[in-house]
């Protein structure tokens, strides 16, 4: 990175840049509730980021925030490093993928340039983490992938998990611990009309699980 920024900078970036992925810009109520600080502190460093040379967002008071070029840029190098270091504590170190995300948050800011371009080749340049997220490339690129949501399947479709967009290291847990792991086949036993539960059958298993609207949606498979 030729721009140092503050790990809380490189922070802010990172939830402007996921939180403008279906919307154009976003604000000062929603980033305070992601990053869970006060408002006014939110704008303080809205307004840091506005004064960086060159401008990591552009950021009017009434018509909300989102990343320049330069701030995505820095977002998406910090997501790589983050994903980067995630496969690496799995691979290499034996972490369960509930353990890393925390880890990753501190030590993306600390590695250098070389150490990210080592690691990448030492791990095969992978094109997703543990959580089958997406890595962007040495260019900032992300990888094809041909996957929808679990919400979209129907009743008796099996699929494939490819994604588990969730860090909250409990749920990982249970998730795990019911079989709904990167790469583990799932079928739709049933789905509830009134409130969306699906019963779901993982791998050759015998017993179904339920599993909610909220945490469906933030699972990604690919059909079979």
């Amino acid at each position: 990175m030729n721009i140092k920024i503050s790990k809380s900078e490189g922070d802010y970036l990172k939830a402007i840049y996921h939180l403008t992925q279906q919307e154009e810009t976003t604000n000062t109520v929603v980033l305070s509730e992601t990053l869970n600080v006060k408002p006014p502190s939110v704008t303080s460093m809205l307004n840091k980021l506005l004064n960086q040379e060159p401008a990591l967002v552009e950021y009017q008071k009434w018509r909300g925030v989102k990343l320049t070029e330069s701030g995505k840029r820095l977002a998406l190098q910090l997501l790589r490093r983050h994903r980067l270091i995630e496969q690496f504590l799995v691979e290499t170190l034996n972490y369960t993928w509930e353990e890393v995300h925390e880890e990753a948050e501190e030590l993306e800011h600390v590695i250098s340039d070389k150490f990210e371009e080592h690691l990448s080749v030492f791990l095969g340049d992978p094109q997703f983490d543990p959580h089958g997220d997406p890595i962007p490339d040495r260019d900032l690129n992300f990888p094809d992938s041909d996957t929808m949501s679990l919400t979209n399947l129907t009743v008796g479709q099996a699929a494939i998990v490819r994604r588990v967009k969730i860090n909250q290291s409990d749920l990982l847990r249970y998730l795990s611990e019911q079989g709904i792991i990167i790469g583990a086949k799932i079928r739709i036993q049933s789905r509830n009309p009134f409130d969306e539960t699906v019963q779901i059958k993982v791998g050759d298993g015998k017993n179904s699980f339920g599993l909610g609207s909220e945490i469906s949606k933030l699972i990604d498979v690919e059909e079979i």
